[in-house]
């Protein structure tokens, strides 16, 4: 069964979807462009585009109809298969929903999340093309890293090896990026989030990277800290904690388990080692053609593992004024436990 008929079979009697958000467009019809809406009703499905993307989508889409929108079709469409009520997605502007208010007179508009819903049911479970993508992704921020690493020395500011692993991911054939890379070094690594700055390299510095790369829409993500020459005592700890607490996570990953059993595995080793108030995030969350999209690996999450989600594991430890680790690796779920798809070394590195 189509992804789409599987959406179309949740639609209640006289209600119809539109598709609009980019990622959700592409995944449903195969078709990338920056323009678009795809209307599906219980019956049919059409993909509606301007003139710039007509004859591309013409040429490429074969799972609906397509045709380019023109004043009143939307309207026409939905008066002709008697659509009543419209599900719009969670992402729908506000500038947007008056625009259709104003188009779609009589039609009620409905963004109560089950479209949103839907659609995060069906890209959680990646088929086996899309892994592929993944891991070629992932290969290329592998190959970036291994290329940087031995690159990086004292004085080298926190810019200059983003800049150099960002480089390296597109010439090594990354169609882009898959978000801002962070290096964050010394004490700039108790910010999960750091913005690579003026920060100039020292010996001894822990060093924690963040990348990744995209191929054909389908991101990858992975982190790894290193150390630039012999790090303290106390920052080999936390590395040795935060590694022990990633690989208590990934040992119970399997089909059934539920996502915040696995993020209670690294919640625990890190709290019994006495840095529990040093884990600010969650373990983890998948990774598709969104870098960040459900199931996440969290204390409030509901959703249980199934094969084909592609998850990352990555806990860390945070402490201010001092150093931050952060490991993090991009796995698949099969039917019977996981395949590691990031094949870097774990072991601290001292360059």
């Amino acid at each position: 069964m189509s992804n789409i008929k599987r959406i179309q079979n949740n639609l209640p009697l006289r209600c119809a979807a539109l598709i609009e958000c980019p990622r959700n467009r592409r995944y449903l019809t195969g078709f990338v462009s920056s323009y678009g809406s795809l209307l599906l009703t219980r019956d049919t499905a059409v993909l509606l585009t301007d003139s710039r993307y007509i004859e591309a989508a013409q040429a490429a889409v074969a799972c609906c109809a397509v045709e380019e929108i023109k004043a009143g079709r939307l309207r026409n469409l939905c008066k002709s298969h008697g659509v009543k009520k419209l599900w719009l997605e969670g992402s729908a502007t506000m500038e947007r929903v008056q625009q259709l208010r104003t188009a779609l007179p009589g039609v009620y508009l409905s963004s109560n999340r089950a479209l949103d819903v839907h659609m995060n049911q069906l890209r959680m479970i990646k088929h086996d093309d899309e892994a592929q993508k993944i891991t070629a992704a992932q290969r290329i921020a592998e190959a970036a890293f291994a290329q940087v690493l031995p690159t990086i020395t004292v004085g080298m500011t926190e810019r200059d090896v983003a800049l150099a692993l960002d480089f390296a991911m597109l010439r090594g054939g990354a169609e882009r990026l898959s978000f801002d890379t962070i290096v964050a070094a010394g004490v700039n690594g108790s910010k999960p989030h750091a913005v690579p700055g003026d920060y100039a390299l020292r010996r001894g510095d822990l060093i924690t990277m963040d990348f990744g790369a995209v191929v054909e829409g389908y991101h990858s993500d992975m982190t790894r800290t290193v150390a630039l020459g012999e790090p303290s005592a106390q920052a080999r700890e936390i590395y040795d904690v935060v590694l022990a607490a990633q690989e208590a996570a990934l040992a119970v990953i399997a089909p059934g388990v539920a996502c915040k059993d696995v993020d209670a595995a690294a919640r625990d080793m890190i709290k019994a080692a006495g840095y529990g108030e040093h884990f600010r995030h969650g373990t983890g969350h998948g990774v598709g053609l969104a870098v960040h999209e459900e199931p996440r690996l969290s204390e409030k999450s509901r959703e249980v593992l199934r094969p084909g989600m592609v998850v990352t594991v990555e806990p860390g430890v945070y402490l201010p004024g001092v150093c931050g680790v952060r490991i993090e690796d991009l796995v698949v779920v099969t039917d019977t436990g996981y395949v590691n798809l990031t094949a870097c070394e774990k072991e601290l590195m001292v360059v």
